[in-house]
C-alpha cells in the first residue's frame, strides 16, 4: 500500500497569485516587475506569492538556448538581489519561474525565496513539453515548502497535466499544489480549466496557478491566474489580459472537512491502489 502522511495546519494562510507580461530576455526588468508584484502582495497581507513559469527571462527558449549564461540564472546570481531584499523587507515567501544553469544542464525552475531573503529551495520541472525536451534537462525530485504549518507542493505547467504528479504531492502530506505556468489562448485555457480543478478535487488540495499575460516566446498567454479550493471550485481568478495580483486565504478547517467528506485520497492510499500497480494482460482463448 502507499504511505499516506498528513498533518493539519492550524491557521489560515493568505496567499497571492500574480500575473504579468515579461520583457523578453530582460532579466533586470523582470526582476523589477517581480519586486513590484511582491510588494503589492505583501501590502494585502499575503505570506506567499506565486509567479509564472520562466518569468525572469520570459518564456523564450530560443533566447535561452542561444546564450544560457545571459538568459538563465546561475549559482549566486547577483541579479536576484532585489527579489531577495523585497522578500526580506516584506516578510514574504516568493516562488518565481526562471531558467537556471545546473550541473546537469539548463533547467526550468521555480526559485523559492523565504522572508529572510534567502534562496532556500529550487524545484526543476520534471515533465518537459516536447519542444522543451530538445534543450532543457528534466528535474528528478519533487519539492514542497513549509509555510506556517502548510505544506505547499510545487509544479511547473506541464507537470500538472499528469495526475500522478499532484497525487504524489498529496500523499506526501501537501495541503496545496502551486503551479507556475504558461497557458496560451485557445487550447491552453481549456487545459488549465480541466487540469487544475481535477488536481484539486482528486486530491482534496488547494490549487494555485500563476500564468503569463501578453506575448512571450511566440505565445499569446491567456492570463486567468487562479485559485481552486479542495472541492475543485474556483474561488479567485484574474483577468485574461491585465497585470494583476489576486489574494485569497487557504482555510485549514475547510481542507479538513473536505478530506473527511471526499475520501478519494485516503481510499487510494489505504484500500485500493498504489502509484505503481502492475497491470495484468488478459488473454482470450480464441
Amino acid at each position: 500500500m502507499c504511505a499516506y502522511r498528513h498533518t493539519w495546519p492550524v491557521n489560515k494562510l493568505k496567499v497571492a497569485v500574480a500575473q504579468a507580461e515579461p520583457v523578453a530576455g530582460d532579466i533586470p526588468a523582470n526582476v523589477q516587475q517581480s519586486v513590484s508584484l511582491i510588494e503589492r502582495a505583501a501590502e494585502w497581507g499575503a505570506k506567499v506569492i506565486l509567479l509564472p513559469e520562466k518569468f525572469l527571462s520570459g518564456y523564450e527558449p530560443a533566447l535561452i538556448q542561444a546564450d544560457p549564461a545571459r538568459y538563465a540564472i546561475g549559482a549566486d546570481d547577483q541579479r536576484l538581489k532585489p527579489i531577495a531584499e523585497a522578500c526580506r523587507q516584506a516578510g514574504i515567501f516568493a516562488i518565481i519561474g526562471a531558467a537556471t544553469c545546473e550541473d546537469t544542464g539548463v533547467c526550468i525552475t521555480s526559485l523559492c525565496f523565504n522572508p529572510e531573503g534567502e534562496l532556500f529551495a529550487r524545484y526543476h520541472k520534471r515533465a518537459l513539453f516536447s519542444s522543451e525536451a530538445e534543450f532543457f534537462q528534466p528535474g528528478q525530485q519533487a519539492v514542497a515548502i513549509e509555510v506556517e504549518g502548510w505544506s505547499l507542493g510545487l509544479a511547473i505547467c506541464y507537470d500538472s497535466g499528469f495526475a500522478e504528479h499532484a497525487r504524489a504531492a498529496a500523499l506526501s502530506g501537501c495541503h496545496a499544489y502551486l503551479v507556475s505556468a504558461l497557458f496560451s489562448c485557445g487550447n491552453g485555457y481549456h487545459e488549465s480549466r480541466i487540469w487544475m480543478p481535477a488536481r484539486a478535487l482528486d486530491n482534496t488540495l488547494y490549487v494555485l496557478m500563476s500564468n503569463h499575460v501578453g506575448r512571450t516566446g511566440g505565445w499569446q498567454a491567456c492570463g486567468g491566474s487562479a485559485v481552486w479550493d479542495p472541492y475543485g471550485k474556483l474561488i479567485a481568478e484574474a483577468s485574461a489580459e491585465d497585470t494583476e495580483v489576486i489574494v485569497t486565504e487557504l482555510d485549514p478547517a475547510f481542507l479538513r472537512d473536505m478530506r473527511g467528506r471526499e475520501s478519494m485520497l485516503s481510499d487510494f492510499a489505504e484500500r485500493y491502489f498504489t502509484l505503481a500497480d502492475p497491470v495484468s494482460l488478459a488473454q482470450s482463448s480464441s
